[in-house]
């Protein structure tokens, strides 16, 4: 492990979180436009659907900057399984009162920093390496 794959892997997780949060930024407010006639007891505006949708959010624009950056499906879609992961755990949590609202986002985004830096560690060489897009050349 050298010090140019550890910065390659820092910046690869740097990037991803960077388009998770433009996500979060550009793509909750509308939702909550989409859903803003809604009444508070509507299920649309449920914590679990909430943060289902947050992390929506999140996962659509990282998997396109992954998609990008020319990696392969089956990392990407890995990816975005663990993002969702954390609330697998934190939803059911939250269901039967041991987390409430607040504790349910807290939980999952954690977990989904936590987890998605895992995923990277298990593949070391597609998040250390080097990724460019592919050159599409004339035939």
């Amino acid at each position: 492990m050298s010090g140019r794959q550890v910065r390659r892997f820092a910046l690869h997780y740097g990037e991803m979180v960077a388009a998770m949060l433009l996500g979060m930024l550009v793509l909750w407010p509308v939702w909550m436009l989409a859903t803003g006639a809604a009444p508070d007891g509507s299920w649309l505006r449920s914590a679990t659907v909430e943060t289902l949708v947050m992390a929506t959010t999140m996962a659509v624009p990282m998997a396109g900057w992954m998609r990008f950056r020319g990696h392969r499906w089956a990392p990407v879609l890995e990816m975005c399984a663990v993002m969702y992961a954390g609330f697998a755990v934190a939803v059911p949590l939250h269901w039967t009162g041991v987390v409430d609202a607040g504790g349910l986002m807290l939980v999952g985004h954690v977990a989904m920093f936590v987890l998605m830096l895992g995923a990277m560690a298990w593949r070391w060489e597609e998040y250390a390496g080097c990724h460019r897009r592919p050159t599409i050349t004339a035939s």
